[in-house]
């Protein structure tokens, strides 16, 4: 529900896709029961860092408007929202103990989908998750920026964890949904979640409504030690 082609496209492309620079591969895994500290989102503006409830505080607390939003379809430029898999990814360096083939080429690996708190080794049954769906995104403010920006969003491989590989079942469940609509069906998985959603929101200046900053600080009670940093989106 409320997923596309383009998004599973996206996914598919993403974890079969070349490593970039072999190196790397094997890199910190996506795991449940990382610190929320370590949100994933970008080093903060000027080494910054803030409390949970304090980045929550920054976020502008407005009604949504879904008006002329359309679902993308996969390799338009012109689409409002447009997740395009024709660009180099990180992905495959989130997997444990990943296996390269020839040319770096991933040819397997385990990932931990810490929305369900399960390992995953087949990596045809990740999605690839935009933290802050598309939709949630024209409706907190990206209705208003260009096409180009919506793309660069949709596609923002800079910040670590504006996009996460996570498992089918929960991706799917949340479909556009924000906060005060669902949260992670792992209870290790709340401060994490809210975190990357707070600093993405933050990254690219998204407004927040009202039920979606209750449910946000709601959280945050449950996360007396998370930070959030983030890097304010070109």
């Amino acid at each position: 529900m409320h997923r596309t082609r383009c998004l599973r496209a996206l996914a598919c492309f993403a974890l079969l896709l070349t490593v970039t620079a072999c190196t790397h591969a094997g890199s910190s895994p996506n795991d449940a029961k990382a610190s929320a500290a370590s949100s994933g989102s970008s080093e903060g503006k000027n080494g910054s860092e803030l409390s949970l409830t304090e980045a929550i505080g920054k976020l502008k607390v407005a009604r949504e408007s879904r008006v002329g939003y359309e679902r993308p379809s996969c390799g338009s430029t012109t689409t409002t929202m447009a997740a395009t898999p024709a660009r180099k990814s990180s992905w495959p360096r989130r997997s444990r103990q990943p296996r390269q083939g020839k040319d770096c080429k991933l040819t397997g690996g385990t990932w931990r989908s810490h929305y369900d708190d399960k390992t995953v080794t087949d990596a045809g049954k990740l999605d690839i998750d935009h933290v802050v769906p598309l939709a949630e995104g024209w409706d907190s403010g990206a209705s208003k920026w260009t096409a180009e920006r919506r793309e660069t969003y949709a596609n923002d491989l800079d910040a670590q964890r504006s996009l996460v590989a996570v498992s089918r079942g929960p991706n799917r469940s949340k479909g556009d949904q924000d906060p005060s609509e669902w949260l992670p069906p792992a209870t290790d998985a709340l401060c994490t979640y809210t975190t990357d959603w707070v600093s993405t929101k933050l990254r690219w200046n998204l407004n927040a409504d009202h039920a979606e900053a209750k449910a946000l600080h709601k959280a945050a009670k449950e996360c007396k030690d998370a930070t959030v940093t983030y890097t304010p989106a070109p």
